[in-house]
């Protein structure tokens, strides 16, 4: 019987990391069960860190080939590596590159994080901290860096690869049989965001112009002979894009968007920059097999990964407490989408009743948690209804509070002064504060506080005066000050 304790995250010992990463290079050269991969990490100081410490580097069952220092192999008492970690004893104060060399085995990597291949596809699944088990790294999401890949594989076994950002070249490995292709994501992004993918794939596709005039090819590849299933997602990014430049003025900013889909796929859907993954069951349908739920269900899942390019990958989560800093606000902007294609009202009464269903037990058992979380032994377990689903009701509320002129000028500020950052709750509040003048610090508790209000109404009418007064009480089974509601009143 294990009686060790698991070791318990908190909010409150948050430090920022002693070095950043600017760039990473990477160079992938995939085989079944023996994947080198070399990355090439630009290092520096953080000002806001500590100096004089070591550089300490996350791992996971990792086989360390090879490490160099600014070009110059490293000596063994440099440094200290094991398959969880590798530790820089004494690493330079002023920027240095890093260069390491690892070796992973793909087709034995049952955990489905990090680099692995199922079915003869090689796919990645690198959220929260899956990263580490494809280099040593600081893989935690408020270390941003632009990345540049270079994949690498037998054309016979993976005709299509596909990185994050924009394909820059492509081409043979001569007298190989081995093909290659670079991508560059010119967008700074954490390591959770990383992905590619390696294998035969069929491809639709079709083309959208974003409304700064950039042209964007979107495809969605599927495993062979899946294709003609696939016209109702690819359709569903399409819409997803429109609408977000018509309701959030937030453009693609890629010269490509990639979905892919594949049977194994341990995450529903990743929104990873510019190549979200999926399970295929979330995108594959057809009239003769799908329902409307089916299909009302695809365009849901579609729209919030894509939507995820700015709520959650140009603005990403400091931590993982602030995971409804990502997850919360896309949710309640795929429900913003979801009714607006279809009925708001019979929309509306689904997501109420998906709450009632899923978030209000939750909320009332021993597992109940704030939105935001004040401490975790392991962040999986924070994917929860909270997180999202009440996330997305707290978002809601807001809107109401302060209207919805003043929101999407909250949300306009938000992306601008939070483009290309880690940002937090605070941060996100604080954009709303500064368009309205409004003090949010009561309505903050909703991130902090677990359980569900009860709110009693009750309704007075005077006949002579035609006067109707409501009164409303609040009461929260847990103890401190009472929570904001806004309450609407429609004539």
């Amino acid at each position: 019987m294990r009686t060790d304790t698991p070791v318990q995250i908190r909010l409150q010992d948050y430090r920022p990391s002693d070095f950043l990463i600017d760039r990473v290079d990477l160079d992938v050269r995939l085989a079944p069960h023996d994947t080198r991969i070399t990355a090439r990490l630009a290092l520096r100081l953080n000002p806001a860190g500590r100096t004089g410490v070591p550089l300490v580097l996350d791992g996971d069952d990792l086989v360390l080939e090879g490490l160099e220092l600014d070009g110059v192999p490293l000596a063994a008492d440099a440094y200290a590596a094991s398959p969880a970690g590798l530790t820089l004893h004494a690493p330079p104060q002023g920027p240095f590159e890093l260069t390491i060399a690892t070796r992973v085995d793909p087709t034995a990597n049952t955990k489905l994080m990090g680099l692995y291949r199922s079915n003869g596809v090689y796919c990645t699944q690198c959220e929260a901290d899956g990263f580490r088990r494809i280099t040593y790294f600081l893989d935690r999401p408020d270390v941003m860096a632009v990345y540049t890949t270079r994949i690498e594989a037998e054309r016979a076994e993976a005709p299509v690869l596909l990185g994050n950002g924009n394909p820059v070249e492509a081409g043979d490995v001569p007298g190989t049989g081995r093909h290659f292709s670079v991508w560059h994501d010119p967008h700074p992004k954490p390591a959770y965001l990383f992905a590619l993918v390696g294998g035969a794939l069929d491809r639709v596709a079709q083309d959208f112009t974003t409304m700064e005039g950039r042209a964007v090819a979107v495809a969605v590849y599927v495993e062979p002979g899946k294709a003609p299933r696939a016209a109702y997602a690819l359709d569903a990014v399409i819409r997803s894009m429109a609408w977000d430049e018509a309701t959030f003025g937030r453009a693609y900013d890629l010269d490509v968007f990639n979905v892919v889909a594949v049977s194994d796929f341990n995450m529903g859907a990743m929104e990873n920059k510019g190549l979200n993954l999926f399970n295929d069951k979330y995108v594959l349908a057809s009239p003769e097999t799908a329902t409307d739920g089916d299909y009302a269900a695809i365009e849901r899942i579609i729209a919030h990964e894509y939507f995820h390019n700015w709520s959650g990958n140009r603005v990403t989560c400091r931590d993982w407490f602030q995971l409804c800093l990502k997850e919360g606000l896309t949710v309640f902007r795929d429900q913003e989408f979801c009714a607006d294609m279809r009925s708001r009202a019979v929309h509306r009464i689904g997501e109420v009743r998906n709450l009632r269903a899923r978030q209000f037990p939750e909320d009332a058992g021993p597992l109940r948690h704030p939105v935001r979380p004040g401490a975790y032994a392991e962040i999986n377990n924070f994917y929860t209804a909270t997180v999202y689903d009440k996330g997305a009701e707290i978002v809601r509320m807001l809107r109401t509070l302060i209207g919805a002129d003043a929101f999407r000028a909250g949300m306009d500020r938000y992306f601008a002064d939070n483009d290309g950052t880690a940002a937090t709750v605070e941060d996100f509040l604080a954009a709303f504060a500064a368009v309205t003048g409004r003090d949010l610090t009561a309505f903050a508790r909703w991130y902090e506080r677990p359980g569900t209000p009860t709110l009693a109404v009750t309704r007075a009418y005077d006949a002579a005066s035609r006067r109707c007064t409501l009164g409303f009480r609040q009461s929260l089974e847990a103890a401190g000050p009472p929570l904001v509601i806004p309450v609407a009143l429609v004539p």
